[in-house]
């Protein structure tokens, strides 16, 4: 059975999704570390009481090579198959995705390559558009660059704010994060340049 290695900063709702999903078998794998950046993280705190290994690497005032070294030995000794971003707050640098190349999934609130980086449902909604949605994508060395790998679309309703627009596309996430992590541990993801082919 492969192995998940999730990131995460904040609440981590994500995580608890493929958490469950993992319990229920709906996800071929186990999750063998979760780690955060930040100790007051509640998604850590919610790793623990689930009884999964979890740890903080404080990011913090720190080289981001000799963190992403750290993140990388970390995960590494756990045996890591595939990583996975849930709310993982910071970018990652060329140590770590070398260590695990076409081997880091994240999600993003936006149809990329539409409003990357923070704060998307807010970009978004400035912005006028009538869909949006939310991205997995394979990371690569730029910020929410990588291959797509699944994507989801939401309407953007009218009486909208960012509070309620995240919501919905919320739900959408914590159903392709599941079917894209499945995709990759099936070896069904075939990268061609860009583009990701889905092979039967």
């Amino acid at each position: 059975m492969k192995n998940l290695g999730i990131l995460l900063s904040g609440r981590g709702s994500n995580f608890e999704v493929i958490a469950r999903n993992v319990q229920a078998g709906r996800i071929p794998a186990r999750i063998a570390i979760v780690i955060a950046n930040r100790e007051e993280a509640p998604g850590l705190a919610r790793a623990r009481e689930m009884g999964l290994k979890a740890l903080c690497i404080p990011s913090r005032g720190k080289d981001r090579d000799a963190f992403d070294q750290e993140l990388a030995g970390a995960l590494r000794a756990s045996e890591v198959d595939l990583v996975c971003l849930a709310g993982f707050m910071r970018v990652l640098g060329p140590t770590l995705i070398r260590d695990f190349p076409g081997r880091i999934l994240n999600i993003h609130p936006a149809l990329l390559p539409a409003f990357p980086g923070a704060n998307a449902q807010k970009q978004a909604l400035e912005y006028g558009v009538k869909f949006t949605g939310c991205t997995v994508h394979i990371v690569d060395e730029g910020v929410d660059t990588g291959p797509i790998v699944c994507q989801a679309v939401v309407p953007v309703l009218d009486e909208d704010a960012v509070e309620t627009l995240s919501a919905r596309i919320l739900a959408e996430e914590h159903r392709i994060y599941t079917e894209a992590i499945c995709l990759m541990l099936e070896d069904r993801i075939e990268i061609a340049g860009r583009r990701v082919r889905i092979r039967p």
